[in-house]
């Protein structure tokens, strides 16, 4: 029998400006019902949004499988599908709960992988739970040092041994179009920007409309080494949504009394300027000439239409301006 080669994935010549994020509809802080998810999911394909990131990690499983329902709608030749690699998922152990920190997602226990081997098996369970012979781009996850601890330096050298290599040859083969690794903190992009052979960064935390320590550091090495980055977390967990909201989130964590005084503020100067905060958060990392794409994350159908009418939305110079005269952003931030 012949093999039927399976379509060949597109690197985006020019990145869709804007994505979105699934880590919320994986449960990541609140459950939200398949209904839910779908009417989400739906709603961003008619607003226009064809580039989706997704992980094993979000809901073990959940995210992905809920994504690979909603694309059985959509042509695949014109959705742009992001997953990423690093662990691999088997059965818990009978009785036993193995979610962690998901509400409600699925009951498989993760196993850390960093190796060829682990990211063939990962990039298998992803491609079974989407429902897809191939995604567009892999993402290395969460190899962050102080997440890792003690485990790191063997998930290092288990990348840098053979894994890194296999998702080139991936590449190479027209598996898959670009190579991917996201990072959450400022130490770990600072000490790998550098070097890593990668396509692109997803980046999390570090550049954010509240926090451009980055801008000197491992972005300058982006730009320097013509790594292109895509901004994971645009509204920092929240805060750059509605700082003003009980309970509310940054960095995957309550927010200290210190950074929602910054959101705070920031939002009065666009609200001086009749900007919402949201609009000024989704378009001030795109303004970084490293920046390719925002993929912010939502949970029902008005969310995901909101920040695709806030990424469209016109911003004046001066609001950038006073940002900087104010000292609420970094006065060397690219602005346009």
């Amino acid at each position: 029998m012949t093999a039927i080669a399976p379509p060949a994935p597109r690197f985006p010549q020019g990145w869709p400006r804007f994505g979105m994020g699934t880590a919320s509809l994986g449960n990541i802080f609140a459950t939200y019902s398949e209904t839910v998810a779908a009417e989400t999911f739906a709603a961003a394909w008619q607003a226009g949004v064809r580039y989706f990131d997704t992980a094993p990690w979000y809901g073990h499983g959940l995210a992905e499988h809920r994504l690979g329902s909603a694309m059985r709608d959509w042509p695949r030749d014109q959705t742009f599908i992001s997953t990423k690699v690093g662990r691999v998922y088997e059965p818990a152990p009978r009785g036993q709960d193995a979610r962690v920190q998901w509400q409600n997602g699925l009951n498989f226990a993760v196993r850390y992988d960093y190796s060829a081997e682990g990211f063939a098996a990962s990039v298998a369970q992803s491609r079974l739970r989407l429902g897809q012979p191939v995604v567009d781009t892999l993402v290395i996850h969460d190899l962050d040092k102080d997440y890792h601890g003690t485990a790191f330096d063997g998930h290092m050298q288990a990348l840098t041994a053979s894994g890194l290599a296999y998702l080139h040859r991936l590449k190479a083969e027209g598996e898959i179009s670009a190579v991917g690794m996201g990072m959450n903190t400022l130490s770990d992009f600072a000490a790998i920007a550098p070097w890593i052979d990668v396509d692109f960064f997803l980046v999390a935390m570090p550049y954010t409309l509240v926090d451009q320590a980055a801008l000197h550091g491992p972005m300058a090495d982006c730009l320097r080494r013509g790594i292109k980055v895509v901004i994971g977390a645009p509204f920092a967990s929240g805060l750059l949504a509605d700082p003003s909201a009980s309970g509310v989130m940054y960095a995957y964590a309550p927010a200290s009394a210190e950074m929602i005084a910054k959101a705070l503020a920031i939002e009065a100067v666009c609200a001086r300027h009749d900007v919402p905060l949201a609009a000024a958060a989704l378009q001030f990392p795109l303004l970084h000439p490293a920046v390719v794409s925002v993929i912010p994350g939502a949970v029902s159908a008005a969310q995901v239409r909101q920040n695709a009418s806030n990424v469209a939305r016109q911003i004046p110079a001066d609001l950038w301006a006073d940002l900087k005269i104010q000292g609420l952003i970094d006065p060397l931030a690219p602005t346009g």
